[in-house]
């Protein structure tokens, strides 16, 4: 087949193997088809990536997960990733914008132990290196040591706006509160709960669940909020093996909530998180589909468990950086 150029003023998508699902549904919300390329993996495990469609002068976004599996590590992705990026600006395009909806080594953004390396800076390092001109990824764990650590232009996009709309949907006329699971994540927490209560059309409450982690034991029993009779929305960046949720649910049973349900951008369910979720004291849990569930098997997590799609929002954004237009208002779309 013939390739053919970019059209002025659109942009080009492309999607790395193993992130073409999503990299569809963005590019169908663009009105755009997904630009072509080429991957081969060789017998001693190095690869190559190229671009079939010409990209001289264009506006490149290159989409790709930066989590681990099922087929490939989080930093097998990260080098595809990055080496796809320098030969598109090999090959002459204009602009090249990396789209991580999970950016792998974001919550190594700070030393906790003498020596401790700071990855999060390091891989920014590595954008930078290959040419990278801007950075786009969904709920980073922490936005401003993100921001801080890249020179090049920097996106976090936050998945409140789509996991609140879809909770205003689920929930009935109860009373609401949203509830922080650490006093770090209070910044997100009201964040969602001022989108929740415009998307619900009523106040909601807010409350915080005390956390404190040693030498990876967690404690802490401490419940702050006004939830007695209310649907509690545990708000948080990821799940990992779940543990931190759960806590933060019995929190807010204890405290009277009549039901608590999850709310995080990414589910990475992670060797253990099947139990610790299974427990009822969560109802229900919304997840955007950043991360595929590929970890969880069939069963009481899965059967709680929505994923809500994260390609109308990862589409406006790049309709918007292509356009110059801005991104303030982009929980509107």
């Amino acid at each position: 087949m013939q390739a053919s150029a970019a059209a002025p003023g659109r942009p080009m998508l492309f999607a790395l193997a193993g992130s073409d699902a999503l990299g569809r549904q963005v590019a169908t919300h663009l009105g755009i088809d997904l630009a072509r390329h080429e991957e081969r993996a060789f017998e001693d495990g190095e690869h190559k990536a190229r671009p079939l469609d010409p990209v001289a002068g264009a506006d490149v976004f290159v989409l790709h997960g930066l989590h681990g599996g099922p087929e490939a590590s989080a930093n097998d992705k990260l080098c595809r990733l990055l080496f796809f990026v320098a030969a598109l600006k090999d090959a002459g395009a204009a602009r090249v914008t990396a789209v991580a909806p999970y950016l792998c080594y974001a919550r190594k953004d700070r030393r906790t132990k003498p020596n401790d390396p700071v990855t999060t800076r390091y891989v920014a390092a590595l954008f930078e290196a290959m040419g990278t001109d801007a950075v786009v990824t969904l709920e980073v764990h922490n936005e401003a040591a993100f921001e801080n650590a890249f020179r090049c232009r920097t996106v976090a996009l936050s998945a409140a706006p789509l996991l609140a709309q879809r909770v205003a949907q689920a929930v009935g006329g109860e009373p609401l509160c949203v509830v922080s699971p650490d006093l770090g994540g209070g910044k997100r927490a009201e964040l969602f709960r001022g989108l929740l209560e415009r998307e619900a059309g009523r106040p909601v409450g807010m409350g915080f669940a005390e956390k404190h982690r040693s030498a990876g034991v967690v404690s802490g029993e401490l419940f702050v909020g006004e939830v007695a009779g209310a649907t509690c929305v545990v708000v948080d960046d990821l799940v990992s093996t779940g543990g931190t949720l759960v806590r933060a649910a019995r929190a807010a049973l204890r405290a009277g909530a009549a039901r608590v349900v999850a709310c995080v951008a990414h589910g990475l369910f992670m060797p253990g998180s099947a139990e610790a979720l299974a427990d009822p004291a969560i109802a229900r849990i919304y997840a955007t589909d950043s991360v595929p569930p590929f970890r969880l098997a069939d069963g009481p997590v899965r059967d709680k468990l929505e994923l809500v799609g994260a390609a109308p929002l990862l589409g406006e954004a790049i309709r918007r950086l292509s356009q110059g237009r801005p991104l303030a208002d982009l929980s509107v779309f």
